[in-house]
């Protein structure tokens, strides 16, 4: 079949128009499309107006591919109803959307003064730098001025961070933290039949039903436009209606027919979700037309008749047939429409067409990860008040405590924490375990005792609900600090944090941000505790994040001064840190015999002193004086490398240890300068061999960097970590650092 049915929908408007009759009696701009409806005539006209310019904009769309001047052609067409949410809901409603979301953008953007959403749309076809949106990095929906944080979500993946927003809104206002909006604001977020399915998408809509169930307001209101397909793929009939219309503490709202049933229909669904708080899902009835996108044939698997049923659906056509049926327009005002909104869009389209692209890989990286390290240093080190840390920790100051299990590695993160938790009062802590229990490794503690539960609770198990959370609540100008348990849990959400959270600035120019330090208990050599689950040691999966910065420390004073400097990354910067915290390590005390206390740390004081944070590019060196060998390594390899210098320099080997402490970026700078010293490198990486850890970056940074003195790495096998004794055979020990040293020394 090769007609081309963009060319059929607009025939078949256009024929409506021309041979539609006006309505006997006209409608007053105020009055309703019939009794007992909130629609007037000139609502459902700008409505209309709206759906008009939304489907334009996909035709032209179309017709700037073909030009190869546009580089994005899903559309919006048959999902125009859409528009009706976008009109009712206030611009100070959080709201993540989907790709099929033209008509709200216009009926959002109608809303302010100087909305131009035919403009700024044509210019995000063209991936135009002028794009307001995100510069010509993306087609993305979005606006800072009425509060749509763009996103690429196609598998519904927005829906956590959705939930995580509305579940935010009261413990921010409860902690005085401003977020300009109103105290009955509600979030929203739409998606497809389709993508509704996805574990992500039932994983946030599950942690809102619990999150009410709890007695904690969440009011989300979650849209599902139902077109019936995924892609080519049929939704069973009544699939959406049957499943979630079942569930409980969930309010659940349908909108189909005329347009002003629909329209009275979402707004009862809006106004429960404002005045109960509680998560509500409106399931919005749509028709899809022109495929998935340009690229997508319907003919291979939808019939000639199955296309032409969709089309006389057409919304656009639908509803000025009730329009013109019932008095609100004459055809001769919405052929009026029709003209000048094709007009309009034609001479933006030959603009946008002429708009600059970015030219340049810093202009198109610029905001991902912004920097600025002399910020961060004066956030991280400023002093913490002496009187309100005497109130929270009492006569028990960290710094001037004597027992020996204060000073381990978990205890010095706690100490962080709580001092970190002074200084920030937005700050807030959650996860499995972290309330009341104090962590699974105790290093929460007291937290929820002293800063109340409204800065430290609990969550539901499940990880990409953590995530979401941490989002929602950045946006809403909080600084979260979520706990993923082991490093295993994570790869079951890692989306969250690399579609999601590290995206955003990127993809909105720096008009939005989500900071956050996300900790995670991980790596392996645990004793009595062990099996793959909870010692994970691969990294790879993280270290392929743009954007993303990971912090790795090897001993209790490092990781306070490096969660402080993390703390800072994130509230001045917005950036996403991974707080990767060796389990191994947390209460190890002792260094090369039992009952040394080498590994346990004095406190590192929040005193405003220049040493008392750490950023990326601050590295730890041992044995600086020595020059046969450099050993580069991090975490639990830091320790292995100091017990190994002893036995090499025993047998005549001096080797210098380098302790990255930063796994991205890497501190390469630095490397450089003690390899180039040294003249040989071992790599220690107690990751798995292949692509896990950091020891191919580090030897490809020396060779491209120009260094030609001689290259080793030991690392751990590959394979997963067996349980008990058997993983020492697979990891990286002693022996393999020794035996590494001496053959790249010699």
């Amino acid at each position: 079949m090769s007609t081309n049915r963009v060319a059929v929908v607009e025939a078949n408007l256009d024929a409506y128009l021309e041979s539609a009759e006006t309505a006997p009696k006209l409608l007053e701009p105020g009055d309703p499309l019939r009794v007992g409806t909130t629609l007037t005539a000139r609502v459902a006209v700008q409505l209309w107006e709206d759906q008009i310019l939304s489907r334009c904009l996909d035709v032209a769309a179309r017709e700037l591919k073909r030009d190869g001047e546009g580089f994005y052609t899903i559309s919006s067409a048959g999902h125009e109803q859409n528009a009706i949410v976008g009109a009712q809901l206030r611009t100070s409603d959080p709201t993540f959307l989907h790709y099929r979301s033209g008509a709200f953008m216009a009926s959002r953007l109608r809303q302010v003064d100087d909305g131009t959403p035919l403009f700024d749309t044509l210019l995000s076809f063209c991936a135009a730098k002028d794009d307001p949106v995100s510069s010509g990095r993306h087609k993305v929906w979005g606006s800072k001025e009425t509060w749509v944080p763009p996103q690429t979500s196609t598998i519904a993946s927005h829906i956590p961070k959705a939930v995580g927003a509305a579940y935010s809104l009261r413990r921010a206002a409860k902690l005085g933290i401003e977020t300009g909006l109103p105290e009955d604001a509600i979030t929203c977020c739409t998606f497809g039949d389709a993508s509704v399915n996805h574990a992500t998408a039932l994983s946030g809509i599950n942690s809102a039903r619990y999150a009410w169930r709890r007695m904690n307001p969440t009011p989300v209101l979650f849209i599902c436009e139902d077109n019936q397909r995924g892609i080519s793929v049929e939704t069973p009939r009544r699939w959406i209606r049957d499943f979630f219309s079942r569930l409980e503490h969930l309010r659940y709202f349908e909108a189909s027919g005329e347009l002003e049933e629909m329209w009275d229909t979402v707004s009862l669904a809006i106004q429960t979700c404002r005045t109960t708080r509680q998560p509500t899902f409106l399931r919005l009835r749509c028709h899809r037309l022109w495929g998935h996108a340009g690229s997508d044939v319907q003919s291979a698997y939808m019939s000639q008749a199955e296309i032409e049923e969709a089309e006389a659906r057409d919304p656009v056509l639908t509803n000025a047939r009730r329009l013109v049926e019932c008095g609100a327009a004459t055809p001769e005002q919405l052929r009026e429409i029709v003209r000048t909104t094709r007009d309009r869009v034609r001479a933006g389209s030959e603009e946008a067409r002429r708009r600059p692209r970015l030219t340049s890989a810093a202009e198109v990286i610029e905001p991902l990860a912004p920097e600025d390290p002399e910020r961060w240093r004066t956030a991280a080190t400023a002093a913490v008040p002496d009187e309100e840390r005497a109130a929270v920790f009492g006569a028990r100051l960290p710094e001037k405590a004597k027992a020996p299990t204060r000073r381990t590695m978990g205890a010095r993160i706690n100490d962080a924490l709580h001092d970190e938790m002074i200084r920030r009062q937005g700050m807030i802590c959650f996860g499995e375990d972290v309330g009341r229990k104090g962590g699974v490794y105790g290093i929460t503690q007291n937290l929820q005792a002293q800063f109340g539960r409204s800065r430290c609770f609990d969550t539901l198990l499940d990880e990409t609900t953590i995530l979401g959370v941490a989002q929602g609540a950045a946006l809403v100008g909080l600084l979260p600090v979520p706990e993923i348990p082991y490093l295993a849990y994570l790869h079951n959400a890692i989306d969250q944090i690399r579609g999601e959270a590290c995206s955003l600035q990127f993809f909105s120019d720096k008009q939005f941000a989500n900071p956050m330090v996300i900790r995670i208990a991980g790596l392996a050599y645990q004793r009595g505790f062990g099996g793959h689950f909870h010692n994970d040691n691969s990294i790879g999966a993280l270290r392929e994040i743009p954007g993303l910065t990971i912090a790795c420390p090897s001993n209790g004073a490092d990781a306070a001064r490096m969660l402080r400097g993390s703390l800072a990354m994130a509230q001045e910067s917005g950036r996403v840190v991974v707080f990767l915290e060796p389990i191994a390590l947390y209460h190890m005390r002792d260094l090369y015999e039992e009952g040394d206390g080498l590994w346990l740390s004095d406190y590192p004081v929040p005193n405003g002193a220049a040493d008392s944070a750490l950023l990326p590019g601050d590295v730890g060196v041992a044995h600086p004086e020595h020059g046969d060998v450099l050993i580069v390594t991090y975490a639990n390899g830091y320790r292995l490398a100091l017990r190994a210098a002893r036995q090499l320099e025993a047998q005549g080997i001096k080797a210098r240890i380098i302790d990255v402490r930063w796994l991205n970026p890497l501190p390469m700078d630095e490397i450089l300068r003690h390899a180039e010293d040294c003249g040989a490198v071992l790599v220690a990486d107690e990751c798995r061999a292949t692509g896990a850890g950091i020891a191919d970056a580090v030897i490809s940074g020396l060779v491209e960097r120009g260094y030609s003195g001689r290259m080793r790495t030991a690392r751990s096998a590959d394979t997963y970590i067996p349980l008990g004794p058997a993983a020492d055979l697979v990891l990286l020990s002693e022996d393999d650092i020794i035996a590494g040293a001496k053959e790249v020394a010699s």
